[in-house]
């Protein structure tokens, strides 16, 4: 067992580590604060709690209960007393902040909303995750505040049973035993690991407006009154009965009838179902209304107006780049329906897909999902999600889908499954890659109607991405055994560009490369996420050896975030590898897409070679800079 950390800890030593784990020590606050603070009050002040964490003086005396918290086992802050200090110190306001208020005693400082951080006029709070996030997230607010303190020690932070009775002691837990029984309940490896989740990190926030009506009517009912105050005063001043019979007084605000209008379910834009066979363009305007309760006025008006000012208790979420707020004008009605066990609205504005979703039974929460699809054309429009169950996602697909079936990326010869599809649309559950924890099998929808066969794939948003191959120039959708081969040893790696608002993902073989010592011919492929909004595409080179089990995933050989590379506008791409060959030799492999004339490494290893292939005896760990020559003679460095 790690011992208590002794001795004096200098107010220097706690900066330095409050600085250096800020991160951290704000993600302990907000997974210990009560969540019925609500979460956007919880990530501000978890915030002000990390920050008023330092010693009062110029450091702490020797032996004070707050520094006599146990270092964790894995924590980054592993044996440091400056952040041993600084944890405790966060951990007993974060339970003092769940301590009751009572009447004839001052509050404590933590009871209190912070007055710094503030954010005016936005909501703040962590990007939403999956459904095994949200699950964790409900258990954790039945616990009492002792036990998700001793939860997150444990799980966390890496403490020791003996640790956490330690630490919750030193932070004023009168029953630490009792707060330990009671995160046994739930305390599972599984759950511990989630802990470190984007859901639970109050550093990586998104923003939504407050509610902007309310908003609006409390200043402008503020201004008014502000302005009566005045008149009054003046008149008062004035001889006479001051106020006359004939004034005119205007309305508080003054009426918005196109926020009006958007509100109304009477006025959403419903499209004929068979106008999309006649219409000149072919996406989301023209899908008609569907489902058995798109006549639900009540439903409707509901999902609307959570559109226009979502409140507290609504979990939304939004694609990167997607702007919020509500429709300027009525938005068109894509769905109406029951999805499992939901009542489920889908909303389309011209520029962004909305998803409402509320319980069907119950008084559970209710979920507004944006998506951002301008631009959309018949092969990104072909489907949307319309819920998601137990690890599995509905699909509501285009009204120009013929047929639909559910392919294993990571089988490229088996046969597809069919799918059942209901008369709105709606397909039955398939696995959804994007909320398994493992990569066994990555099941993709196959849609088909009069032109092509098209792969989406679920990446935990909205709107899935479509999967092609074949160079930037001329991408394909994916068909063919070499296609499926590719993609089969690409699929698991689709894991890097979740929730990225992904719109579609390339992955073309750019060059093959025979191996030294008749090693065989390995493949080097390129992969493109493209995403809606333009902007933050990410792009990956990976090495594909032969001889590796079937699904095995490629190695990643190098990385870009927002490059042209291995697109439209710059289809080049240079990456290598240290690899080991059979006999246990080292090389450095490196392969160019068929711009480059020339090759050349420095660095820990020297060598060059005509072509865009390129293999150089190494050493094992050696590091080299790679470079070519395009056949214009410009000088191109590789991926990165």
């Amino acid at each position: 067992m790690l011992r208590p950390t002794a001795g004096r800890v200098e107010v220097e030593q706690a900066e330095a580590a409050l600085v250096e784990h800020y991160p951290r020590l704000v993600r302990i606050a907000y997974l210990v604060l009560p969540p019925s603070l609500g979460r956007n009050r919880r990530v501000l002040t978890a915030h002000a709690l990390a920050q008023r964490s330092l010693p009062r003086g110029r450091s702490t005396p020797a032996g004070a209960e707050d520094s006599a918290i146990p270092a964790s086992r894995r924590a980054p802050g592993d044996g440091d007393p400056g952040y041993a200090y600084v944890r405790g110190r966060v951990l007993r306001q974060a339970l003092d902040a769940g301590l009751p208020l009572r009447r004839l005693a001052w509050p404590k400082r933590s009871q209190l909303p912070p007055l710094l951080p503030h954010v005016w006029g936005l909501r703040v709070f962590p990007r939403s995750g999956g459904a095994d996030e949200l699950a964790l997230d409900q258990r954790l607010s039945a616990l009492s505040g002792p036990a998700r303190a001793a939860y997150v020690l444990r799980g966390l932070e890496g403490l020791s049973d003996a640790d956490v009775r330690h630490a919750l002691t030193a932070a004023g837990v009168v029953d630490p035993h009792a707060a330990l029984a009671e995160a046994d309940g739930m305390d599972t490896a599984g759950d511990a690991a989630l802990l470190e989740s984007p859901e639970f990190d109050p550093c990586s926030l998104q923003a939504r407006p407050t509610d902007l009506m309310r908003r609006r009517q409390h200043v402008k009912a503020a201004l008014v009154a502000a302005a009566a105050l005045a008149v009054c005063g003046a008149l008062l001043g004035l001889p006479g009965d001051g106020w006359g019979p004939d004034g005119a007084a205007a309305p508080p605000y003054a009426r918005n009838p196109a926020a009006e209008s958007a509100l109304d379910p009477a006025r959403l834009t419903r499209v004929s179902p068979t106008a999309w066979q006649s219409s000149s363009r072919t996406d989301f305007s023209v899908w008609p209304a569907r489902g058995n309760l798109t006549g639900d006025s009540a439903l409707l008006r509901r999902a609307l107006a959570v559109w226009a000012r979502p409140g507290s208790a609504v979990q939304v979420s939004a694609t990167p780049g997607t702007p919020p707020g509500p429709p300027s004008g009525p938005p068109q009605l894509l769905y109406a329906g029951v999805v499992d066990q939901a009542r489920v609205v889908l909303l389309h504005d011209g520029l962004r897909v909305v998803r409402y979703a509320e319980p069907k039974d119950g008084t559970g929460g209710v979920a507004f999902d944006f998506a951002r699809t301008d631009g959309a054309d018949a092969a990104s429009s072909g489907a949307l999600v319309a819920g998601r169950t137990d690890g599995n996602v509905r699909y509501l697909t285009a009204p120009w889908v013929r047929t639909a079936a559910v392919r294993d990326l990571l089988d490229p010869t088996a046969n597809p499954r069919p799918i059942e599809r209901g008369a709105d649309g709606v397909t039955a559950p398939l696995p959804s890659p994007a909320q398994a924890r493992d990569c066994k099998a990555w099941d993709v929808l196959e849609l088909g109607d009069d032109t092509a066969e098209r792969l989406l794939t679920d990446l935990g948003e909205l709107t899935p991405a479509r999967l092609t191959s074949g160079p930037p120039s001329a991408p394909k959708d994916v068909s063919g055994k070499a296609a499926r081969a590719s993609w089969a040893r690409t699929a698991c790696l689709l894991s890097g560009v979740r929730a990225h608002g992904v719109r579609s993902v390339n992955s073309w073989e750019y060059a093959k490369q025979p191996l030294p010592e008749s090693n065989g011919t390995a493949s080097w492929l390129c992969t493109r996420a493209e995403t809606w909004r333009g902007t933050g595409s990410r792009v990956m080179a990976q090495f594909q050896a032969p001889g590796a089990q079937a699904g095995a995933p490629g190695a990643i050989a190098a990385r870009a975030e927002d490059s042209p590379s291995c697109g439209e506008r710059d289809p080049r791409v240079l990456a290598g590898v240290l690899w080991k060959s059979r006999t246990g030799s080292w090389y450095v492999l490196a392969a160019g897409s068929e711009q480059f004339a020339s090759l050349t490494t420095s660095g820990g290893v020297d060598g060059s070679a005509k072509g865009h292939l390129l293999a150089v005896r190494a050493k094992e760990g050696a590091r080299a800079e790679l470079n070519g020559r395009l056949r214009d003679g410009r000088r191109v460095g590789a991926l990165h």
